[in-house]
């Protein structure tokens, strides 16, 4: 039967584009190197008629099959699992970007293109697609639609659900769901979009979108600003909707000792304030404006100057130009890199209220240092739109490896625990994958568990796209 399955796959997408042997490494091991699988075989399908012929063939073979756009995912969710049996589709081949529609204001793109491609086509247009994640050079528009990917600009543009106006996606029995029109207006039904949007490859294939297009700002004025307290990060952060609107389209904040991590192994880097010990926290916000930058620069001093009277600010920086710009984000996004280099570290992506992030971090700050004692804390993230990384280090001079071994579970526990007694999230923007299909299970409610297994039987019965990841495998619906 496997033998069968394999001609039949190199009928459909080409001998070439079938792979089982040599080094497999770039699709079968996870972004972060957690976890290595072995597939039956890399498909690697040049179009949307591929895709559907592979899944009916897979579907007749009662063989599972794992999408995987880019494999930067940090949840486990893109890759096969150990026993050589599933069939992993890979989309990058379907990378072309199919019409930009100024007038409606869109671009329709297949799944496998790259994001910092799609940007820079909508920017040649003379439009923004707003969408920013440290991995836009490697991640795939399909992969962002399947995990819903956040990024920078959440707190003016939304996840990426709210970018997307329509899917094309290839359904579990090998069918084509065309749903790419580009209305922003269409109350035809249940929402399949939004049902796609954020599963994870187990209910369907995305093998193309319709995205949302905007007009390009005409300025863009960026600062990094030293605060005394993240409840003067909070503070700062009202002020800024105060006054910049919707001009404001970024906000993130980060810890001191996350900030010295980067100090420590990317010295080139020049961190602001990092020597300043009344500077336990920084800002980097960002304002667009679509009128000039003078007016935006005049609403951005104006912001600054009432962040100084009311003491929310005790320092600050305004880039004079897109490179400095520029350079001020390098060192945010550089963050996840260099506390790489200090060793292998507890990653939480979690949302809180952000009223209640203040009292958040506080209160589970002090739990971890009692129950962990030395236990250092990179704290950083999307304070605009209340996504924390809350990640945990080993003590100075501890063993990362050992730390990771014997405390991730626990300090799991802990974190994701005091997230439900705040009444917040455990993934924010990363997804469950197969790394937090346990944790679902603790802290969704029984009903939402429900509902979302008898989507994922009715969509799926077969059980054959991405098993396990997202829900606990159930096996064939009978």
């Amino acid at each position: 039967m496997t033998a069968l399955l394999l001609d039949e796959l190199r009928a459909i997408v080409g001998a070439p584009n079938v792979l089982t042997e040599g080094d497999l490494t770039a699709w079968e091991q996870d972004w972060r190197k957690r976890e290595r699988g072995k597939a039956l075989a890399i498909v690697r399908p040049a179009n949307t008629a591929q895709v559907a012929a592979v899944v009916k063939a897979c579907a007749a073979a009662g063989t599972a099959i794992v999408p995987q756009g880019g494999n930067t995912g940090l949840a486990v969710g893109s890759t096969p699992d150990d026993s050589g049996t599933q069939v992993l589709l890979s989309l990058q081949r379907m990378n072309a970007i199919r019409a930009i529609d100024p007038a409606n204001l869109t671009v329709t793109v297949e799944a496998g293109c790259i994001l910092q491609t799609l940007q820079e086509a909508a920017e040649k247009a003379g439009f923004l697609f707003p969408l920013s994640l440290a991995a836009e050079g490697s991640c795939t528009i399909g992969g962002n639609l399947a995990t819903n990917a956040g990024g920078t600009q959440v707190v003016r543009y939304g996840n990426t659900r709210d970018l997307c106006l329509g899917l094309e996606v290839v359904t579990p029995q090998g069918e084509v769901w065309d749903g790419t029109s580009g209305l922003r207006k269409d109350n035809t039904g249940y929402d399949l979009r939004d049902l796609m949007v954020g599963s994870e490859g187990t209910l369907g294939i995305i093998t193309a979108a319709t995205m949302k297009l905007y007009p390009q700002p005409a300025a863009r004025l960026t600062a990094w600003a030293a605060v005394p307290s993240l409840e003067h990060a909070v503070t700062l952060l009202g002020l800024a909707h105060k006054h910049l609107g919707s001009g404001l389209t970024g906000f993130e904040v980060m810890g001191k000792f996350a900030l010295s991590l980067v100090d420590k192994h990317m010295p080139q880097l020049r961190v602001p304030f990092i020597d300043d010990d009344a500077a336990p926290w920084c800002v980097l916000l960002e304002n667009s404006d679509s009128e000039s930058e003078q007016h935006a620069r005049a609403r951005f001093e104006a912001l600054l100057e009432t962040a100084f009277e009311d003491g929310c600010v005790t320092d600050a920086v305004v880039a004079e130009n897109l490179t400095q710009a520029h350079q001020l984000w390098h060192i945010r996004e550089n963050i996840p890199l260099a506390q790489a280099e200090e060793g292998l570290n507890i990653k939480h992506d979690i949302s809180i209220a952000v009223s209640r992030i203040p009292a958040f971090v506080a209160s589970t700050d002090a739990l971890l240092q009692r129950e962990i004692p030395g236990v250092r804390l990179v704290n950083f993230g999307h304070l605009g739109d209340g996504n924390l990384h809350y990640n945990v280090q080993a003590p100075v001079d501890g063993d990362a490896k050992a730390f990771l071994d014997d405390e991730e579970a626990r300090v799991n526990t802990l974190v994701y625990d005091a997230v439900a007694e705040f009444g917040g999230s455990f993934s924010a923007e990363h997804g469950i994958g197969g790394l937090k299909v346990d944790k679902l299970e603790k802290h969704k409610s029984p009903v939402a568990l429900g509902m979302m297994r008898a989507i994922k039987r009715g969509l799926d019965p077969q059980n054959i796209l991405n098993p396990g990841r997202v829900l606990r495998s159930q096996g064939p619906s009978s």
